[in-house]
């Protein structure tokens, strides 16, 4: 008996060894960039880092034996301070993956900080072409929408429709000028007019003046290539200045679910308007949005359930490559589909553009919504191949043509 005690000691200090080893393990940590405070922060904010820690928890909390650790800071809608933050999240802070970034500009900046760094960022919340074109590298992802495909599908439709002749009011930095740019394009391929156009600043409450021009035009459309509280705004006063009874129609080209519930249905009723994701689609987006409300207290925009969704792709892909590296996790993930809540079929390009569905929706009639947040009509699904840009057309240097 006592020859075999020695063994059963080795044994258990051997098993306690593995433990303490994995409990030495460093946490995976992934960072968020978001607007936690200003314009965009209902469409990204607290609502983006509670969908990449939904994701985390889904994912068991822990991968290869490191706890999975979700952080998040507040860029304040400044590209400065976002590349800082970047620099300091993969510099000093030991992350592995930055998601969402919640605006162009600032997107922008992080950019470039994680492509220096050969560091994987996933895009939710951004919409600029450029983060796919001439800023694309390649540990670089925009997983949600982007600014063509917000033009192709609400461009297209509304010029299809009679609505031929178009003015913007464009939020003056690099997310309004792309938006109206590749809107431009759409009309003028399909047959349209551009009239006119006016850039407003980020974050303005008043849009009088620029209303005003948009109202002397006489464009069947005025576009609004802008976002957030921008949109919200813009949307209001037209209705408030009588704009849209006068026979214009006043099409948001980037709308999120809040911030129709922002506007309310009795004055945003009718709005076309391209989505990426809607809460009440499908018995699969009901479930996760059912789980996301009952700690947000309202459903997910696009934005955020492409959070839960990139993240959890990211976490696959770490396991399946069995290491953090990103290059072994870009390609695990560049070659495996996503198929899930948000997406079918999902794959991303080798321009980090990831390829999916895109929807056009009618905000329906106050008489028609079944209470809140029961907001749109499907009137058509876009297959992703047709709504984003294609490689031919891509001016990001890692496309071979």
């Amino acid at each position: 008996m006592t020859r075999i005690l020695p063994g059963i000691f080795a044994a258990a200090l051997a098993l306690s060894a593995s433990a303490v080893q994995a409990e030495d393990k460093p946490p995976l940590k992934i960072g968020g960039i978001l607007d936690m405070s200003s314009l965009y922060a209902d469409i990204t904010g607290p609502g983006s880092e509670t969908a990449a820690k939904m994701a985390a928890e889904d994912f068991g909390g822990e991968v290869l034996g490191r706890k999975i650790q979700v952080l998040a800071a507040d860029h304040l809608n400044k590209a400065d301070l976002s590349a800082n933050i970047a620099r300091d999240m993969l510099d000093n802070q030991g992350v592995e993956m930055i998601y969402d970034v919640a605006a162009s500009a600032t997107a922008l900046a992080a950019g470039e900080i994680a492509k220096a760094r050969n560091k994987i960022i996933m895009f939710n919340g951004p919409g600029s072409i450029r983060l796919t074109n001439e800023a694309c590298g390649p540990y670089t992802v925009h997983y949600v929408f982007d600014t063509y495909g917000q033009a192709n599908v609400t461009g297209l439709a509304a010029v299809k429709s009679g609505l031929d002749t178009w003015f913007f009011l464009t939020a003056d930095y690099a997310f309004g000028q792309d938006l109206e740019k590749d809107t431009s394009a759409v009309v003028t391929k399909t047959g349209g007019k551009v009239l006119g156009g006016v850039r407003h600043p980020l974050n303005t409450s008043d849009f009088s003046s620029f209303l005003l021009q948009a109202q002397a035009s006489k464009a069947k459309v005025i576009g609004l290539a802008n976002a957030g509280g921008d949109t919200v705004n813009a949307i209001k006063q037209a209705a408030e200045f009588g704009i849209t009874k006068g026979g214009q129609k006043v099409s948001p080209l980037l709308a999120f679910v809040t911030d129709i519930d922002s506007i309310g249905l009795e004055t945003a009723q009718g709005l076309l308007l391209a989505e990426a994701f809607y809460w009440d689609l499908n018995d699969d987006t009901r479930a996760f949005s059912k789980r996301f409300t009952e700690r947000m207290k309202r459903p997910p925009t696009s934005a955020q359930a492409g959070v839960y969704s990139s993240v959890t792709h990211y976490l696959k892909a770490v396991k399946a490559a069995g290491t953090t590296d990103a290059a072994a996790v870009i390609k695990v993930m560049k070659e495996t589909p996503i198929n899930d809540f948000f997406a079918k079929g999902g794959k991303i390009r080798e321009d980090g553009r990831m390829i999916h569905d895109m929807y056009l929706f009618e905000v329906k009639k106050p008489s028609e919504s079944k209470g809140r947040w029961d907001d749109y009509k499907l009137l058509a699904t876009v297959p992703g191949s047709e709504a984003f840009q294609s490689l031919e057309q891509s001016r990001c240097p890692l496309v071979k043509k």
